[in-house]
């Protein structure tokens, strides 16, 4: 083979382009920018005995009523209790779905039910005998029977709700609105934290989820009932020995008929037999005192040989006393 027949090392660099240089773009550079952790997901679950305690007593009460209504109904559990961001839940809810703001007083702020659009639809659809599963609803809002079966729903969820958390907090529960449209049921800023109690609702074998979103703040004045572990329940035995202790135990009860001033020369004459001259009649008040606290104004008198004082008028604190002048 003749030496013409070779390449040499330049004509193979240039087949190659090893002698050319690439030139590569140059990047953009990005802007630096501090990393921002209130952008996490922040999900905290636990820690919150006393509300996951009146959450497992609601969901008995409440598949009780619910099936007077709905009889399909097989069980409604208690999923989890955790904390989040609104923003973060509130993205999570597929649409169409309900949303229910609601208070819960005498505690401030709004509280929010959230009834997912699978839920709904699987009731409707049980309901006119088809199976229970949810059908598409793409693209579309609630109909006028389906916002009427919401509204039972709701009703009866609030109703029980009540009647559970009242049991270890007096609670008044009032609905405000019921939203389709998630921007208008926004009850705290997206990237405050909330506490969501999830429930499952299970209809002939299939579950749906059932939300109750709380901010975080709104348990804060009952925060030794929410955040502490509690029975909640009263043992019989125990409150019956509490309330015989409570009536044995032994009060000191005392009648003041009269105040009256003495020098100390008059104390000092004072001998076995001497008159004390109160100048008390039968129509003078005395003050039954106990524990030596001011209770009631009596009226003297005798039972038999006995003397006695009837009970005529509770003694008012200085602070009831002012403002009962007020008003």
């Amino acid at each position: 083979m003749a030496d013409n027949d070779f390449l040499s090392q330049e004509e193979i660099d240039a087949l190659l382009g090893g002698d050319e240089v690439e030139e590569e773009p140059e990047e953009e550079q990005e802007e630096i920018r501090p990393f921002d952790f209130t952008e996490l997901e922040s999900i905290k679950k636990g820690g919150l005995p006393g509300l996951d305690l009146i959450y497992e007593r609601w969901v008995k009460i409440f598949r009780e009523e619910i099936r007077k209504v709905l009889p399909k109904i097989n069980m409604v559990n208690k999923e989890s209790i955790y904390i989040s961001r609104f923003n973060n839940f509130m993205y999570k809810i597929p649409m169409p779905s309900s949303y229910t703001t609601f208070t819960m007083k005498p505690l401030k702020e709004t509280a929010l039910l959230v009834v997912d659009s699978r839920l709904v639809f699987t009731i409707i659809s049980v309901m006119f005998g088809g199976p229970a599963k949810p059908f598409k609803v793409e693209g579309r809002e609630f109909t006028k029977l389906e916002t009427y079966v919401i509204k039972d729903f709701i009703d009866i969820a609030l109703q029980t709700l009540e009647e559970t958390f009242s049991t270890v907090y007096e609670i008044t529960i009032e609905k405000r609105s019921t939203e389709l449209n998630p921007a208008l049921a926004r009850i705290t800023s997206g990237n405050e934290k909330v506490i969501i109690c999830e429930c499952l609702v299970d209809i002939d074998g299939f579950e749906a989820p059932l939300y109750f979103c709380f901010p975080n703040g709104m348990f804060l004045p009952i925060k030794d009932v929410i955040y502490s572990d509690f029975s909640g329940e009263v043992d019989p035995q125990w409150k019956d020995r509490v309330q015989r202790l409570l009536m044995e135990t032994p009060v000191k009860v005392a009648l003041e008929l009269t105040k009256k001033r003495f020098f100390m020369r008059e104390i000092i004459g004072w001998q076995v037999g001497s008159e004390i001259m109160l100048d008390v009649s039968k129509e003078d008040l005395a003050i039954l005192k106990v524990e030596n606290e001011a209770k009631f104004n009596c009226r003297l008198g005798k039972v038999k040989d006995r003397y006695a004082a009837l009970l005529k008028e509770e003694v008012l604190k200085e602070e009831e006393e002012e403002e009962a002048g007020d008003e």
